[in-house]
């Protein structure tokens, strides 16, 4: 399934008026792990009230000890003083890095904006070296754009 394809996608679960916010951040993880086969864990981050914090919000794939990250920390803390994306294509390269998994080699991390602000993220891990493309930073950045308008 191609990104495009994805797309239609992604809004339809952002407009469905039964669920639950959480309900459609986890139905779009599980809509990405299921058809990109490289996007092996799927996760929304966003900063825990007034704190320099990231909170674990609603993700797909193996359970994780980082519910909490500390801004500057790991390439999620980093997106969210930088308020840039970040494609790390090995992740035994960077040196600010949280291990999940040893099985993870690759992750790119895009920040969500509500009203300017940098108000959280989604962080895809892959276990395939290098995976990430500037195609899948620009369908990132959309499903980002999309679930903005949760918030």
């Amino acid at each position: 399934m191609t990104f495009e394809t994805l797309k239609p996608q992604v809004e339809t679960i952002i407009s469905d008026n039964k669920l639950s916010t959480d309900d459609k951040l986890l139905q779009i993880c599980q809509l990405l792990e299921t058809h990109i086969d490289y996007y092996n864990w799927v996760g929304f981050y966003f900063k825990n009230g007034d704190k320099d914090e990231l909170k674990l919000g609603p993700y797909v794939g193996e359970p994780t000890d980082h519910i909490i990250i500390p801004f500057g920390k790991g390439i999620c803390g980093q997106v969210a003083v930088s308020n840039q994306n970040f494609v790390v294509p090995d992740v035994a390269a960077q040196d600010n890095y949280i291990a999940c998994s040893i099985t993870v080699k690759a992750e790119i991390v895009i920040p969500i904006f509500v009203n300017g602000e940098n108000f959280g993220q989604i962080d895809i891990d892959s276990s395939t070296p290098d995976p990430f493309t500037e195609t899948d930073e620009r369908f990132l950045e959309f499903v980002c754009e999309t679930v903005s308008k949760l918030f």
